[in-house]
């Protein structure tokens, strides 16, 4: 199945055909309409929990909503394995097309839902079975959107393609944070907390639906399409095979991919409660910091794929997680200081280490696998990190500073992880899997050395 220059230009020319840049603009809507729901889980998460468990202390309403978050996240390496090995069978693209519409009927559902004073212990078991729903979608959403472009990336820029998919994630922090915020000015703090919170969960519908239009326009790749037409494509199974050859990998793209969700979720699903509970800040200046962070975030990560292209991922991966082990105690000592601005330095502070590990951390985890086993592989490794150090991130952080009464004990978490990552790059094999500077992995420990 040949297909037109125009659509499909030289990979290796670093140039772009017109169905490469639907393809790429169809794994970012996907990625943004993900973390959104996710995202907005957590903005709301005070709001949540009043709505939807009994009434008592916030520390408990909040850690019961913390864990409901961490539930959608327990069930994605289920969802990573059954929509990964789909998507090695049948493609990527009929995958990506359920795992869209079931993220956003669950978000709809949760802002249609009826409250805990309305429908009493029904209300956190239906939130529960929609974050479960969400969970499930996006553990093949997750992997499947970057799997899919990186596939249709030229290859001297697939680590800015993949890094223009994450950057996407940064986004809907931005946007949910910049709408709540709108609802409390046009309806009030009491009109948002009654009923106008609901609105961002039901945009998700409408998200979902141009999401689906734009993945519609899109083929497999060339890549891929040679797999599905071999001979063995119709004999093997893709989760046999994947954890028979990519065992080793898969350990330690569960690991990176871990760092990236502890750090990622602090940021977008746990900062903003913690702002206003541990900071002492109000709900407006810890939404509106959420927004210029999420914001610099965004656009930065785009620039640091593109030095990935340039220097390869495994460096990226390095200094990523060794500026964060250093960095992110000071981090918070601004972030919990009850100052505005030091709270907004404290934040830059920390997502300067956060771009430049997720920007390794993007393209290698898919790239490190080869295309007919890589839904699976890195579908499986990348919502295992998720599952254990992004879903818990929000519980574990609130946890430890009520059990230790140390505002710093979050951060001192996230920095004991980073300097494990660390080691394991450095000491425990983990190859530059830039298709271009693969020659290069054993000078990458005279960089670090000098």
């Amino acid at each position: 199945m040949g297909q037109s220059p125009s659509r499909y230009a030289d990979p290796r020319a670093g140039r772009a055909g017109s169905m490469q840049k639907r393809v790429l603009a169809g794994g970012a809507v996907g990625q943004f309409i993900e973390f959104y729901d996710f995202s907005l889980y957590g903005l709301t998460a005070l709001i949540l929990a009043t709505h939807f468990f009994p009434s008592g202390s916030t520390f408990t309403g909040l850690l019961a909503t913390f864990a409901t978050f961490g539930v959608a996240f327990l069930i994605r390496p289920l969802g990573g394995l059954f929509f990964g090995a789909l998507g090695d069978r049948i493609g990527r693209r009929p995958v990506l097309f359920i795992t869209l519409m079931g993220i956003g009927l669950a978000t709809v559902g949760i802002g249609l839902m009826p409250s805990y004073s309305a429908i009493g212990l029904a209300a956190p078991v239906l939130l529960v079975l929609c974050r479960l729903v969400q969970g499930f979608s996006a553990g093949g959403e997750s992997v499947g959107a970057p799997a899919f472009v990186l596939e249709h990336a030229p290859l001297e820029r697939r680590g800015l393609w993949l890094c223009i998919t994450i950057a996407a994630t940064a986004l809907p922090g931005v946007f949910a944070s910049g709408l709540i915020l709108w609802l409390n000015i046009v309806f009030g703090p009491e009109g948002y907390e009654q009923w106008a919170w609901r609105v961002p969960f039901l945009l998700a519908l409408p998200l979902s639906v141009f999401g689906f239009w734009i993945r519609s326009r899109t083929e497999e790749s060339p890549e891929f399409q040679q797999v599905l037409r071999s001979a063995e494509a119709k004999e093997y199974s893709p989760i046999r095979e994947a954890f028979r050859t990519n065992g080793g990998r898969m350990v330690q793209v569960a690991l990176v991919c871990g760092m990236t969700a502890l750090s990622f979720y602090y940021l977008a699903g746990y900062f903003v409660s913690f702002l206003q509970t541990a900071g002492g800040l109000s709900r407006g200046a810890s939404l509106g910091l959420n927004a210029v962070i999420m914001a610099i975030l965004a656009l930065s990560t785009p620039l640091a794929g593109l030095i990935s292209d340039k220097v390869g991922r495994r460096p990226m991966l390095l200094f990523g997680s060794l500026g964060m082990a250093v960095l992110v105690i000071p981090a918070f000592l601004l972030i919990t200081s009850g100052n505005v601005w030091a709270a907004l330095l404290g934040q830059v502070v920390y997502i300067l280490p956060l771009i430049i590990f997720s920007s390794g951390s993007a393209t290698i985890f898919v790239e490190i696998f080869q295309t007919k086993t890589r839904f699976t592989s890195a579908a499986v490794s990348y919502n295992v990190g998720y599952a254990l150090l992004g879903g818990t991130a929000p519980i574990i952080g609130t946890w430890l500073v009520e059990t230790t009464g140390s505002l710093i004990s979050p951060g001192v978490y996230l920095a004991i992880y980073a300097a494990i990552v660390f080691l394991v790059v450095r000491f425990g094999g983990v190859p530059e899997t830039h298709p271009l500077l693969r020659n290069r992995d054993a000078a990458v420990p005279t960089l670090i050395n000098q």
